[in-house]
C-alpha cells in the first residue's frame, strides 16, 4: 500500500459521508475536491463514517475512488447511534433490531472495498433497567451473528474501546477483549483509538501490547483530539509499541477539524512526515 516513506504504515483520514452533530469528523463537501485534495496532500485511504449505507452511490464512489488512487480500510458505524439513537444494547428490542440490520448493511458495504466495520458508539450506553452483564450479553450475541455475516462478506469487525464519557460499556482494551477473546472469533478484534485510550489506559504501550495481533486497526488524535503534535500525547512511545507487536494496518486520522478541516489534514501529513 502506498504510504509516507519514513512510515510503517499507511495513512488514512476520517470522512463522514453525511451531516452529522459527530464534532470529530468532517462531513464530505466537495466529494471530488476532498478526495483528490487528500491524495495530493500525500494520504493512501479515506476512513468513511456512513449513518446509512443505503444513500452510498457505490458504482460511482468506487470509479471516483480508483482515479484518485485512494483505499478505503474502515467503515464508521457510529452516526447510526448519534443520529438515530441504534444501538446494540437497547432494553427495546426492535431497536438492537434496526441497530443488527443496520451494522449488516454496513458490512456489505465494507465488502466493496474489503474494508473493516468499526463497532463504535453503535453498541450504544447502558440505559436504565439494563445491567451492565445484559448490556455485554445483548453485545456478545450482536457480535457473533453479525461476525458470522462478516465471515461470508470477507471482511472485519474492529470493537473500538471509548472513553467514559461517550459510553460506560467497554472503555479500555482489556474490557474489550475480556468480551472478545471468549467468543473465539478470529475476524473480530480492535481497533485502538490514541485520543481515547490517552483518557482510560494506565499505558498506551501496555495496551497496544496486551492487544497484540487483535489489534485490526488505529485512530490517530491527540489528546485534545486535535491532530497530532497538537496537543500533549508523546506518540513516540506508541508508535514504537506498534511496531514491537508488528502492527501492519493503517493509522487513520480521526480528529477534530481545528483550526479548520484543511489545516488538521495538512498537519496530519506533516506530523507523519516527522516521524
Amino acid at each position: 500500500m502506498p504510504g509516507f516513506e519514513a512510515m510503517a504504515w499507511p495513512l488514512a483520514f476520517v470522512l463522514s459521508w453525511q451531516p452529522t452533530r459527530f464534532e470529530a469528523v468532517t462531513a464530505v463537501g466537495d466529494l471530488e475536491r476532498d478526495l483528490e485534495g487528500l491524495r495530493a496532500l500525500g494520504y493512501a485511504g479515506v476512513e468513511l463514517a456512513v449513518r446509512d449505507p443505503a444513500t452510498v452511490p457505490v458504482p460511482s464512489l468506487k470509479a471516483l475512488l480508483e482515479r484518485c488512487g485512494l483505499q478505503v480500510p474502515a467503515i464508521g458505524t457510529g452516526q447510526a447511534w448519534v443520529e438515530e439513537g441504534l444501538s446494540l444494547t437497547h432494553p427495546d428490542p426492535a431497536v438492537r433490531r434496526a441497530a443488527l440490520a443496520r451494522l449488516e448493511a454496513h458490512l456489505e458495504l465494507a465488502a466493496e472495498w474489503g474494508a473493516l466495520v468499526i463497532i463504535g458508539l453503535i453498541r450504544g450506553r447502558r440505559m436504565e433497567g439494563v445491567s451492565r452483564a445484559q448490556a455485554l450479553d445483548w453485545l456478545s450475541e450482536a457480535l457473533v451473528r453479525l461476525a458470522d455475516r462478516a465471515a461470508s462478506h470477507r471482511v472485519r469487525l474492529a470493537v473500538e474501546p471509548l472513553n467514559r464519557y461517550e459510553t460506560d460499556l467497554l472503555n479500555t482494551v482489556e474490557e474489550a477483549l475480556s468480551l472478545i477473546e471468549p467468543l473465539g472469533l478470529s475476524h473480530v478484534g480492535v481497533l485502538l483509538d490514541t485520543f481515547h485510550a490517552n483518557i482510560e489506559e494506565a499505558s498506551l504501550e501496555g495496551a497496544i501490547a496486551r492487544v497484540r495481533d487483535r489489534l485490526f486497526h488505529v485512530h490517530i488524535a491527540d489528546s485534545n483530539r486535535w491532530a497530532p503534535g497538537w496537543g500533549h500525547l508523546d506518540f513516540d512511545p506508541v508508535l514504537k509499541a506498534l511496531r514491537e507487536i508488528g502492527y501492519r494496518g493503517w493509522l487513520s486520522a480521526e480528529v477534530l477539524p481545528q483550526p479548520s478541516s484543511e489545516e488538521a489534514r495538512a498537519q496530519v501529513v506533516r506530523w507523519a512526515r516527522g516521524r
